[in-house]
């Protein structure tokens, strides 16, 4: 199998199980997807996690102990045999040891990413997602498009997709599909982007995140190069700038009446917690009533992706729009983990950039009441990177009753430069207008928010790489 040639007819299983895996870090968000797909299609596949060694998220190890993978404590001695490929972040020290023991025995080493390329490359159909933010909810609505319209897709998410979710498979961030159809979001951020070679390529936006425009203008317009389709978000002014590097191009979008795919004006009806919108196809006039079950203008752009991507392979409009009637949302996407009786709502997010934090803080400010976001920084790198442009995010999208309270970054370990941090982050939010407030820890953050909370207001969890979230978002929920 090879990561460059585009669309072989048909997936090489028997190469790619042919040798057993192991996954340095399986418990992480890109990681875990990849390993239940790889184990799905027939591998023997083992792992660690220094979560698992720490005793974090002991939920999600012991569903995967059920599910036959082995886990081993992050010390080597899961690495028995020179057959085993090892699969770790680029990123990741020599000095781990699972790094260390591979390379005395001989091991071949992968990339999540050049692992999952080659699966992907090799389907008869892919449709790859891209973009800067919204990959992950319009990679499960449109994997339920086409679950829901037989084509039995392999997905491969970076979060659990609700519609998936199982007794057996808590975690459903991946399904191991029985047709030619492999849906995957994919990532620009470590430039991996390039090994895909998708069928449809679908873009959604084009935004500062972590690497520099021209970097991610060049990236992206690449994406949609090698594609045999790119479809593309109108709205968007970055992405859509890239629509002449796409091949057959279909484009969507809710205010750009150019696009193919469209809103019919004024038929947008939005509420807390789901929305409803009546989607034009302008190549031949027809309108279709959507029903969703998420808030937000930014939901509603990635169900108009999701089903212009769909169309792009073949699925009908109308057939498009009818299953995501169905579409259940992902953990950790605006996810409401409940109201406590005097009426504090807890919202569960992922927004950890500014476009993210953007949509998600623009969601609930369309309603009343006030907001307490906590958010905690996925890592002190971006926060140096992006960490301008995420104040200027609370600032603008906050009033003067709202509040944003920060913890310290999520560190693990390693030798990261932590020299700046959360309060850099506070003073540039007070610099901007905004109200903010730094507590060194999410305990700490937590007695504040339960202490200060008063009914009718919405307090946001928001943060990434870090599973733990979920439970300090069901925790104040509880105490309040």
């Amino acid at each position: 199998m090879n990561d460059s040639s585009p669309h072989e007819t048909g997936r090489d299983t028997a190469s790619v199980t042919a040798r057993p895996y192991f996954f340095c870090g399986i418990g992480g968000s890109g990681m875990l997807p990849l390993a239940q797909i790889v184990k799905g299609l027939g591998a023997e596949v083992a792992g660690s996690d220094r979560s698992f060694d720490q005793g974090r998220t002991a939920e999600k190890f012991a569903a995967l102990e059920r599910q036959g993978f082995a886990l081993f404590p992050q010390d080597g001695s899961g690495i028995t045999s020179g057959e085993q490929i090892l699969i770790a972040s680029a990123a990741i020290e020599d000095t781990v040891p699972e790094v260390a023991r591979a390379a005395e025995l001989g091991c071949e080493r992968l990339t999540r990413a050049q692992l999952l390329a080659r699966l992907f490359n090799a389907a008869s159909q892919s449709i790859a997602i891209g973009g800067t933010s919204g990959k992950s909810t319009t990679t499960a609505m449109l994997g339920w498009i086409m679950q829901a319209t037989g084509r039995a897709p392999t997905i491969m998410n970076g979060a659990v997709m609700k519609n998936f979710v199982s007794k057996e498979r808590p975690f459903a961030s991946a399904v191991v599909g029985d047709g030619d159809v492999f849906v995957s979001e994919v990532d620009e951020s470590d430039g991996s982007i390039a090994l895909y070679r998708p069928t449809v390529a679908l873009l959604l936006n084009v935004s500062l995140d972590h690497k520099s425009m021209d970097e991610l203008r060049a990236l992206f317009g690449d994406f949609l190069a090698v594609a045999d389709r790119g479809v593309v978000n109108a709205d968007n002014e970055e992405a859509f700038r890239l629509v002449a590097r796409a091949k057959d191009p279909l484009t969507f979008g809710i205010t750009n009446t150019c696009a193919a795919l469209g809103v019919v004006e004024g038929s947008i009806a939005d509420g807390p917690t789901k929305q409803a919108a009546m989607i034009v196809d302008r190549r031949d006039g027809s309108e279709h009533a959507l029903r969703l079950a998420m808030p937000g203008r930014h939901n509603l752009s990635n169900a108009l992706a999701a089903i212009a991507a769909a169309n792009g392979a073949g699925v009908p409009v109308a057939k498009a729009v009818a299953a995501l009637a169905d579409f259940k949302g992902l953990a950790r996407r605006f996810d409401i983990v409940g109201t406590s009786a005097n009426g504090i709502t807890v919202i569960d997010d992922f927004g950890h950039n500014p476009e993210k934090a953007r949509a998600t803080l623009k969601t609930l400010k369309a309603h009343e009441g006030r907001v307490i976001a906590f958010f905690q920084p996925h890592g002190y790198g971006p926060l140096r990177q992006m960490g301008h442009e995420l104040a200027e995010t609370f600032a603008h999208e906050l009033g003067a009753e709202d509040l944003t309270i920060l913890c310290d970054p999520v560190y693990f370990g390693g030798t990261v430069d932590r020299s700046e941090g959360s309060e850099r982050i506070v003073d540039l939010i007070a610099k901007a207008g905004g109200k903010a407030l730094h507590i060194n820890t999410r305990e700490g953050c937590g007695d504040f928010i339960v202490e200060n909370a008063k009914p009718g207001d919405r307090i946001a969890v928001m943060g990434a790489r870090d599973d733990t979230l979920t439970e300090f978002a069901e925790s104040l929920l509880q105490r309040l």
